[in-house]
């Protein structure tokens, strides 16, 4: 199948590290690895962060001229080269999508979005432009994808809605797992680690916002755990780099590692070298990393928020606690840090868990059968949906 694939909120080309840019690329991934031919339609950011009318306007016109201009493109291509469906990926209010719904209407093929959420608050307001056309988009979709299950309830009740589980690359971390002792000989080395003391890992942008306030959350915690012997590893950087390190100045020096921003092998290296991930979450809507975590074996204790819940099962492969509650957070590390026997149990379940449901293969099997689905024309002529499914395990 050919697929245009855009996303309005960050091109998946940009070299900027983005967890938005990387869910995208991942998308793009499993598709392909079914066999579908994925082209990027457009690289256009829609975002509009302050809720100016005026650049709404804007976009708008040159979405449309976009779309036009790619409509002419397509059209002079033989049948066979066209694109079968148009998926787009975060889809919300301050990044609407101005080229997919008129492009579709064009060709007339299906319109698919990818983590789709509808703000009803925003209609009428600052907004309201770009709100009414996320809204349009959505009844236009011929199905909507959603990866954080916490987006769905604004979604009609008319529009098809499909599950995705997050999902990540798993087998490099599993494959460090499995030398796991030689990763944390290694991860002692390079950072003067105690690899006779527990090792909290946290991997986070370091940003004003919901981060900044993560990780002061999380300072509060471990004040609370003094007595506990200790040591938490930092993988991230960014501009509030210096408040972070301000919220943790009363950590002392060997109880504390900042290693910065770090390559895709360093991670799965530090991951599994550790003993439990650990990060609040405030306002999260799922995190990678939670998924990156557990592969390597590792608990993990988080805000129950958002999408969280999604990625972590509470009292299987972790601890779920009140958001923003750093007394909950510290009486959940407690009980994991002087349990090692839940820990590594949960820590099994845990990997067992991200193999299963949250591989880039899984997420493969199951894009395929919902854009087949969406297309009409199944795999097997007269197939019933419901067999179809059976037979993939994948709806």
């Amino acid at each position: 199948m050919r697929i245009s694939f855009y996303a309005p909120l960050k091109s998946p080309r940009h070299p900027t590290p983005s967890g938005d840019r990387h869910v995208a690329r991942l998308l793009i991934q499993a598709l392909e690895t079914q066999g579908h031919d994925v082209e990027i339609a457009s690289h256009l950011r829609s975002r509009d962060s302050t809720g100016d009318k005026d650049r709404q306007a804007r976009l708008k016109n040159i979405g449309e001229k976009l779309a036009a201009r790619y409509v002419k493109k397509i059209r002079g291509k033989p049948k066979n080269q066209r694109p079968d469906i148009w998926v787009t990926y975060h889809l919300y209010y301050k990044a609407p999508d101005w080229i997919g719904p008129l492009v579709c209407e064009a060709l007339n093929i299906p319109y698919i979005p990818i983590e789709a959420s509808i703000a009803n608050k925003r209609a009428n307001g600052p907004w309201d432009l770009s709100h009414r056309a996320v809204v349009s988009a959505v009844n236009q979709a011929e199905c909507v994808i959603s990866l954080n299950p916490h987006d769905t309830h604004c979604l009609p009740e008319t529009v098809r809605n499909w599950s995705l589980p997050p999902f990540i690359v798993p087998d490099p971390i599993i494959a460090k797992r499995e030398n796991w002792s030689q990763c944390r000989k290694v991860a002692a080395e390079q950072y003067g680690l105690d690899p006779h003391k527990q090792w909290l890992l946290a991997i986070a942008m370091m940003r004003p916002g919901d981060k900044l306030e993560s990780y002061k959350v999380l300072s509060k915690a471990l004040r609370g755990l003094p007595d506990l012997p200790w040591q938490l590893i930092i993988v991230g950087d960014g501009q509030a780099r210096s408040e972070v390190e301000a919220t943790f100045v009363w950590v002392p020096k060997n109880k504390i590692t900042y290693t910065g921003q770090l390559a895709a092998e360093e991670l799965a290296t530090i991951i599994p070298a550790c003993d439990i991930y650990t990060w609040p979450a405030v306002n999260e809507a799922y995190g990678l990393a939670f998924l990156e975590a557990q592969a390597g074996g590792l608990p993990v204790i988080a805000g129950k928020t958002g999408g969280v819940p999604a990625v972590v099962s509470d009292g299987e492969t972790g601890i779920l606690t009140t958001p923003g509650d750093p007394v909950a957070f510290a009486a959940a590390l407690r009980s994991l840090l002087t349990a090692p026997v839940r820990r590594r149990d949960m820590g099994k379940s845990a990997a067992e868990k991200v193999e299963a449901m949250h591989s880039l293969t899984t997420a493969g099997h199951r894009l395929d059968a919902i854009l087949a689905t969406s297309r009409k024309d199944y795999i097997e002529p007269g197939l019933p949906l419901l067999d179809y499914a059976k037979r993939n395990k994948t709806l």
